[in-house]
């Protein structure tokens, strides 16, 4: 999302973006450092499980436009807290799009995930998919979809959602496991590899999803769904052996082993995510940035930025560790 606020401040001068962020664990300001003096920024700290504040916001804000990324969205967390994911992801959506159905947005842009889909090993998955979760994450993911789309079925109100691909480069906490990976590298330490390390992901760069988003806002039709995929494939066991081999400098298969090390797999780990995004090519997107060339920049990226997060150490835990949640207040 910081890589989509840059873009539009830097590109759309006569528009003034709004950055809504509460700034959880995984947030970091310093993503934001090229564009927070600019006079069409503001940054706004606050939670949109907040009904009042978020009603408040719209009102005074006079906002035209809503890309909502905002989400919990860490898999292995989600089984630890399935019930703060789904207040976050499925209650926080509804305050939101509520509220922005109530202002008259003209356009509001629900970021979902390939994973609503479930796992596949052969069929491609296009828009008219059925819903198959098999995490609390995804499961949330799905549930907010239907919120959002629901005030399209009963208002016409003008909602557009995207399912995107693992989204890797610069800004990502490193949680996430491109970063994990060069990280723990960086610092001399083993590629944590869950399970099998044969799930497979497709990978694309932030700067082709930033393209990716100025295109829905552009050209995405109200009511419709849009994949934004690559067909670049990866298992997770050949990334880890990827980035030994451009950080460590070896492609010997012994050294690459010995810079991995095998764990117990999550409760369930999809083995594939693919999809078709025939639909966003006919609106004139595709990727664009080789992995070559995204990898290389996000691996210098994490030499010099990996301490942007305060706790970011914890982030490199074969498993979460994290503060317990907020206890819940409730709606």
């Amino acid at each position: 999302a910081s890589h989509v606020v840059v873009s539009l401040v830097k590109n759309y001068p006569n528009y003034l973006i709004i950055n809504l962020d509460k700034l959880d664990y995984c947030a970091s300001l310093k993503n934001l450092e090229t564009v927070s003096e600019k006079e069409n920024y503001k940054f706004i700290q606050g939670d949109i499980c907040e009904p009042d504040f978020i009603k408040q916001l719209f009102e005074t804000e006079k906002i035209d436009i809503v890309l909502h990324f905002a989400a919990q969205t860490h898999v292995d967390l989600s089984f630890w807290h399935a019930l703060e994911f789904t207040y976050v992801n499925v209650y926080g959506t509804n305050v939101l799009v509520a509220a922005a159905h109530e202002a008259n947005v003209e356009k509001f842009v629900y970021v979902s995930t390939d994973e609503v889909y479930g796992g596949s090993t052969d069929e491609e998955f296009d828009e008219s998919s059925p819903k198959r979760p098999t995490n609390p994450y995804a499961s949330s993911k799905a549930a907010a979809e239907c919120f959002v789309q629901s005030y399209w079925e009963r208002y016409q109100f003008p909602v557009v959602i995207t399912r995107s691909s693992n989204v890797y480069g610069p800004h990502q906490y490193p949680e996430k496991v491109i970063p994990k990976f060069i990280s723990l590298l960086q610092q001399n330490r083993k590629c944590c590899i869950h399970g099998s390390g044969l799930q497979r992901r497709n990978f694309l760069y932030a700067a082709d999803v930033v393209e990716a988003f100025l295109t829905v806002l552009k050209e995405g039709k109200p009511g419709e769904i849009y994949n934004i995929g690559t067909n670049f494939e990866m298992s997770v066991a050949q990334l880890a052996k990827e980035l030994i081999h451009l950080i460590k400098k070896t492609s010997s298969e012994s050294e690459m082993e010995h810079w991995m090390d095998y764990v117990k797999d999550r409760p369930t780990n999809d083995l594939r995510y693919p999809m078709n995004s025939e639909k966003m090519h006919n609106l004139g997107w595709r990727p664009k940035v080789p992995w070559k060339e995204g990898i290389k920049k996000t691996i210098e990226w994490y030499k010099e930025n990996f301490h942007n997060w305060k706790n970011s150490e914890k982030a490199l835990e074969p498993f979460p560790v994290t503060e317990p949640f907020a206890q819940l207040s409730g709606p």
